[in-house]
């Protein structure tokens, strides 16, 4: 039971979305309900073909639900403009794929000033701020290497940071270590789950490893077009 004091970060009530296939209706949502709170990180689990980077997308404001709610640090998003929409991600979104998506001819702490900057933050600021991020990832001398320099988790740590650059109040992840070795995925995992409690974002994460999914505060699994919570402890 959450405590009410605790507003959510993101809220989703019965949320709907149906695709056609010729005359075939599907329905991917059929009235996903959940809420995420401060400093949670949540495993959103499910079977292939269940939903998952459907429901992500539309949590990340980049897919419009055909019904329902999607609730953002207090603010209604279902009928926004597409600027306002972008406005609340560039604001209060971060985003972590499971290819890292870095940008090849500028280097980690160059991609991790990037989305401070787009958002009005100095040079040197947004410098600062990706030091921090990186050395607390253990990528302090590994700053100015390009991603081709990297390796497999220096690269999805140096997205991770990206991902925390602008301080969001929601990460949303889709399988961030599911390219990895198992022992480099444990690594960046741990790592991230770190950072989720100190910073106090609430995170949702999709994710087919359970053993991953077991560690998380919550997990949610996506099933017939639905949300149901289960025990952490009951998923492996």
């Amino acid at each position: 039971m959450r405590d009410s004091s605790v507003e959510p970060i993101l809220k989703l009530t019965d949320v709907r979305r149906t695709f056609h296939q010729g005359d075939r209706a599907i329905d991917v949502l059929a009235g996903a309900t959940a809420e995420l709170l401060p400093g949670q990180a949540v495993a959103l689990v499910g079977p292939s073909g269940a939903g998952k980077s459907t429901l992500l997308h539309i949590c990340g404001l980049l897919e419009t639900p055909d019904g329902g709610s999607v609730v953002v640090n207090g603010r209604d998003c279902s009928q926004m403009s597409d600027g306002e929409r972008t406005r609340v991600r560039r604001i209060d979104m971060g985003f972590v794929y499971q290819f890292h998506q870095l940008l090849p001819e500028f280097s980690a702490l160059e991609n991790v000033m990037m989305p401070q900057m787009i958002q009005g933050r100095s040079r040197k600021v947004a410098a600062e701020r990706a030091r921090v991020l990186l050395e607390g990832l253990g990528l302090g001398e590994r700053v100015s290497h390009r991603p081709a320099e990297l390796s497999g988790g220096e690269q999805q740590r140096t997205a991770i940071a990206r991902g925390l650059a602008n301080a969001p109040k929601l990460l949303l992840a889709d399988e961030p270590t599911g390219n990895l070795d198992p022992t480099t995925s444990e690594r960046v995992f741990s790592e991230l789950l770190g950072l989720i409690h100190d910073t106090g974002v609430a995170a949702l994460i999709a994710t087919h490893n359970m053993d991953l999914a077991s560690r998380m505060d919550r997990v949610l699994r996506l099933e017939g077009g639905l949300l149901r919570e289960i025990d952490p402890a009951q998923v492996c």
